[in-house]
């Protein structure tokens, strides 16, 4: 079993602040505004040679209006149950208050190990306030501070105690990435759910409701790769709070850490400039791309529907006409796994290797039915072609003159590529050596 540590508390005691510390990154949206993490996020952390998972949750609240409280209280039970030892925040400068009470309640009936973390602790004066903290009847407080560091050390060696099995350094290195991208409000957070059979994801009518980039490991026939559920990516001009730009940051992040990105579109919407920009974002990445046309059963449909959607699809993001459109119905569980399938294959497409020989036999013969077009009265003569060892196919070229290649004869080649090879999704790059 896994080592795990869940990090609980009210909300606004720095739960996020010691969780990025702690995996030594900023991971975890960090503001004064109490709420700011909703869903549960994990990371890897090591201390004293000891390697554990370490969960963030967001802030325990009953009572209050806020629309997400009673998910996030879901979020957090669950964080509860999955772990092994339970790291209890609270705010020195605040002192006990009755949400701090009734939580130790809560974690009393959990019955696992729970250390008390007197959080803020910043100066000798605030670390003497920590002591009213006794009255939760939760032990000694640690008085730590997570902005510093100060006082970790001595928690976390009491913590790691109740290791007795050896983690893995990092049990995510090397396993494929699929990130779910696009705009607010597509439906990326109830297709997470649906595969995953639980709220990983909390789910509202209101956009922005995800904020944090959230890691999932799944496996689907045999296959083990990491499903990512972002936030919602609005243009700049309408992004109006500090959370959501950190919000988008970390989306777009993700999106570069991706090895395929699933770019969701709202069928009942079309095809706007924002899921363009995304798309030719991921192309620029060079990520493989799986678009998912979402909503499809909210949609009046003719026999011609799909083939008009698609061709507006192509005619938007020309020149990329390599992306599999996939569409797709959460609800009804339309095409959901059928998708997930198509950004496997896609993964497959891109980390695949031709052999050299099948390479230029397949287009040798294709280069001297249409060689390189003539200039300035030289031939251009394609000698070999080998893939090189990147992360994105490449091919090169090996030729007497590569400098005189158009554009126009590039595009040749690379379609020559796709039709004899399988490069759906993927993006290629040509290029041409002298030999």
């Amino acid at each position: 079993m896994a080592n795990i540590v869940a990090i609980v508390g009210r909300p606004n005691v720095g739960k996020s602040t010691f969780f990025n510390r702690m995996i030594e990154q900023r991971k975890a949206i960090m503001d004064n505004v109490s709420g700011v993490t909703r869903d549960r996020h994990y990371g890897y952390a090591e201390w004293t040679g000891k390697h554990f998972t370490i969960i963030d949750t967001g802030g325990y609240v009953v009572g209050s209006e806020d629309i997400f409280e009673e998910s996030i209280r879901r979020q957090v039970d669950l964080a509860i149950r999955e772990a092994d030892v339970l790291l209890f925040m609270v705010d020195c400068t605040v002192g006990v208050t009755d949400l701090d009470k009734e939580f130790a309640n809560v974690l009393r009936r959990s019955e696992k190990p729970v250390y008390l973390i007197a959080n803020k602790a910043d100066t000798s004066e605030r670390a003497l306030m920590a002591s009213e903290f006794y009255e939760l009847g939760m032990g000694d407080p640690y008085t730590v501070s997570s902005q510093t560091g100060s006082g970790t050390g001595e928690l976390l060696d009491e913590v790691v105690k109740h290791f007795t099995e050896e983690d893995p350094e990092d049990p995510d290195a090397g396993v494929p990435r699929i990130s779910i991208l696009g705009r607010p409000n597509v439906g990326k957070s109830s297709f997470l759910n649906v595969l995953l059979g639980e709220e990983r994801s909390i789910v509202t009518d209101i956009a922005g409701t995800t904020r944090d980039a959230i890691n999932s490991r799944y496996t689907l026939y045999g296959h083990d790769f990491i499903i990512t559920d972002t936030a919602g990516i609005r243009r700049k001009a309408k992004i109006r709070e500090d959370i959501e730009f950190y919000s988008i940051l970390r989306s777009i992040r993700t999106l570069e850490e991706s090895d395929v990105c699933i770019v969701m579109l709202d069928a009942t919407r079309g095809i706007e400039a924002q899921d363009v920009n995304i798309i030719a974002l991921a192309e620029r990445r060079r990520k493989g791309i799986v678009i998912m046309v979402n909503k499809w059963d909210l949609v009046e449909k003719d026999t011609h529907t799909v083939k008009q959607f698609k061709d507006e699809i192509a005619s938007r993001i020309a020149p990329i006409d390599y992306a599999p459109v996939m569409f797709t119905s959460i609800p009804d569980k339309q095409r959901i796994l059928q998708t997930i399938e198509k950004a496997v294959k896609v993964y497959q497409n891109r980390t695949q290797k031709v052999p050299t020989s099948a390479l230029n036999d397949a287009l040798l013969p294709a280069i001297e039915h249409y060689p390189p077009p003539s200039l300035k009265g030289k031939y251009v003569k394609i000698k070999y072609i080998t893939q090189l060892p990147t992360r994105t196919p490449t091919f090169a070229f090996f030729c007497n003159l590569p400098q005189y290649i158009k554009e126009a004869y590039v595009r040749y080649l690379e379609h020559q590529i796709r039709k004899n090879f399988d490069f759906e999704g993927v993006p290629i790059n040509l290029v041409f050596r002298k030999k």
